[in-house]
């Protein structure tokens, strides 16, 4: 059995250990589910209810974390949009919003604009936390569920060679899956293709420098397809921009499509966390090296596995 987490805040606590034996619990789930046998799962968290706080928009994080309770057996209280519809509208601290739905629930799952909104909330809750995105920081369920998908298709997290593409400055999504494969797995190799105001944050590239793993910045992305196994698409996300000339700088530079993905290495892949906008044309939706939808499902599969850890 892994090493138990309380509490699941950050990607750099994720070891290579927990997450194969947490990648081994999601394959189970997921051969549940496909086969129809889902009396067994019912069972799992009979009794539990999760809460969901969601501070910021979100379809597929906070509907995945849904549905994987509801297929394990547990209730949900559920908040969409948690800056309008609690007690925050009456200028309520999150801090205070902790400390009485943990007197609720057996599991708190938080999407927050704070980068750091996990480090006051573990400390007042009597139960679990789940960070399901905290601002420009991290987003460490979104990171379980890519790097499941990549070992799934590619046999493996070791020697990965991955292209991150897009706002890498303010995309939480690439600094957590930059924590674990450079920080967990030898041979990862890094390209960070952005445009010059997006590009990746210096304390990322610090912590791969201190950990030895290679990494480079370049704007050409048709140049990095032919090399890396994966390409990790990624919005440019216009409402994290200070103003529209910044904005209007950014976008549109990095398109896949028919053009470009033949580029990339036959049994390559092409992620993405959703939502996409204009980043990839959904001409290629259907070309073989496109997983995003794959990776989308693979995420109730991973929270499904990861709900059942944090609550045995």
């Amino acid at each position: 059995m892994f090493l138990m987490i309380k509490h699941i805040v950050r990607a750099q606590d994720f070891d290579e250990g927990f997450l194969m034996d947490l990648f081994s619990e999601a394959d189970e789930m997921r051969r549940l589910i496909k086969s129809g046998n889902r009396s067994t799962l019912r069972k799992t968290l009979e009794g539990n209810i999760m809460a969901t706080l969601f501070y910021e928009p979100s379809t597929r994080t906070r509907m995945s974390f849904e549905a994987a309770m509801y297929r394990l057996g547990g209730n949900v209280i559920s908040t969409e949009n948690a800056s309008e519809f609690s007690s925050a509208v009456k200028g309520e601290t999150l801090e205070d919003t902790i400390r009485v739905v943990s007197g609720y629930v057996d599991v708190i799952v938080i999407r927050h604009y704070d980068d750091e909104v996990d480090k006051g909330a573990v400390d007042i809750s009597r139960v679990p936390i789940i960070n399901a995105g905290s601002g420009q920081g991290q987003h460490p369920t979104q990171t379980l569920l890519d790097l499941y998908t990549i070992n799934d298709i590619l046999g493996g997290l070791q020697g990965i060679k991955i292209a991150m593409v897009g706002d890498l400055k303010r995309g939480r999504t690439v600094k957590s899956l930059s924590y674990v494969l450079g920080g967990k797995f030898n041979g990862t190799e890094i390209y960070f293709v952005s445009p010059e105001n997006s590009k990746m944050s210096d304390n990322i590239k610090d912590y791969l420098n201190r950990k030895k793993v290679k990494w480079e910045e370049t704007s050409n992305l048709n140049e990095v397809l032919p090399l890396v196994d994966c390409v990790y698409m990624t919005r440019i996300q216009k409402e994290r921009f200070d103003n529209e000339e910044e904005y209007n700088k950014a976008k549109g530079q990095f398109v896949m499509d028919n053009s470009n993905i033949g580029f990339m290495k036959d049994n390559a892949i092409l992620l993405h966390p959703l939502p996409k906008i204009n980043e990839i044309n959904p001409e290629i939706n259907t070309n073989k090296r496109s997983k995003y939808f794959e990776q989308a499902e693979n995420g109730l599969y991973v929270r499904m596995a990861l709900l059942k850890h944090v609550l045995s």
